[in-house]
């Protein structure tokens, strides 16, 4: 199964950021929890280089929580300052305040140090499609975000949000699209939802999730559709098309209709909290090959 991958104005978003990036002091980079390095662009890495950065790892409450833990620990060995969340909550918020202002501590001491007091930490949001960037900036604005006019030496037309009186925001940050040449790294994307399932064969990323989860998650699908979990892919499909009643028309199984299901149920987090890459089986090769 081929994945194709279109990235529309990625060297315009691109050249954008690279002028954006010289205005802001921290780089705030959502990943989403259950496939966090598959779901980073590595072009940011580049570009963010001299930045603060902080990792959010999006939709933390659908993925494996050991795994978090584990995720975690990765990206601060590396460097990042890390924080697991659900944007979707708000709950989360008060702690992405809390270390912001610690990752940007240094340069809160330094402007005091010049006589610059009170100026917010700017920062600029990035993710590829579908990991959660506009809730993220929806929640953590709230209805009382302000925009606080246009600063000197921007563009015309950009906006900074005054999130609260410690951060802004930078609301025009170009999306930024991961190129890819390891199918694997495709393959986690379109189970996730991140590339169109118009363009995909729903029927084969099914047969792929199953094998995933009968690898890493064993009993899962056999308690939730009541199958036998040791059958082959197409033959757990038939299984669950069968307990989910999914006919066409004729009373013939309808496979494409269980694919769906089954791939909805992944997304949505009814199938439990699964993570489909491990930080245990990452080679430093792996990390630019997304």
């Amino acid at each position: 199964m081929q994945f194709q991958w279109y990235p529309g104005h990625m060297t315009k978003a691109k050249r954008q950021m690279q002028e954006d990036i010289k205005l802001i002091d921290l780089v705030i980079e959502l990943v989403d929890a259950r496939i966090p390095l598959s779901s980073r662009n590595p072009d940011i890495d580049e570009l963010g280089k001299n930045k603060f950065r902080l990792i959010l790892m999006n939709k933390s409450d659908l993925s494996d929580e050991k795994q978090n833990q584990e995720w975690s620990e990765y990206f601060r060995k590396k460097g990042y300052f890390v924080v697991c969340l659900d944007s979707r909550s708000k709950a989360g918020m008060k702690t992405v305040t809390n270390v912001v202002m610690e990752v940007c501590k240094e340069k809160i001491e330094r402007d005091r140090k010049r006589g610059i007091l009170n100026r917010p930490v700017r920062a600029m949001v990035v993710g590829i499609p579908n990991v959660g960037k506009s809730t993220f900036i929806n929640s953590y604005a709230g209805k009382a975000c302000a925009k606080t006019g246009n600063k000197p030496g921007v563009t015309k037309g950009k906006q900074w949000i005054r999130l609260n009186k410690n951060v802004e925001l930078l609301d025009t940050p170009g999306i930024l699209w991961p190129k890819f040449e390891d199918q694997s790294v495709g393959l986690r994307l379109a189970l996730i939802g991140a590339i169109k399932d118009e363009i995909l064969n729903i029927d084969e990323l099914s047969l792929e999730l199953i094998k995933l989860l009968k690898a890493h998650y064993p009993g899962v699908l056999k308690e939730r559709y009541q199958l036998e979990e040791e059958a082959e892919p197409v033959e757990i499909l038939k299984q669950i098309a069968e307990n989910r009643k999914c006919v066409a028309k004729g009373s013939e199984l309808d496979y494409s209709k269980a694919a769906a299901l089954l791939i909805d149920e992944f997304r949505s987090g009814k199938l439990g909290r699964i993570t489909m890459e491990f930080p245990g089986g990452v080679k430093e090769s792996d990390e630019g090959n997304n």
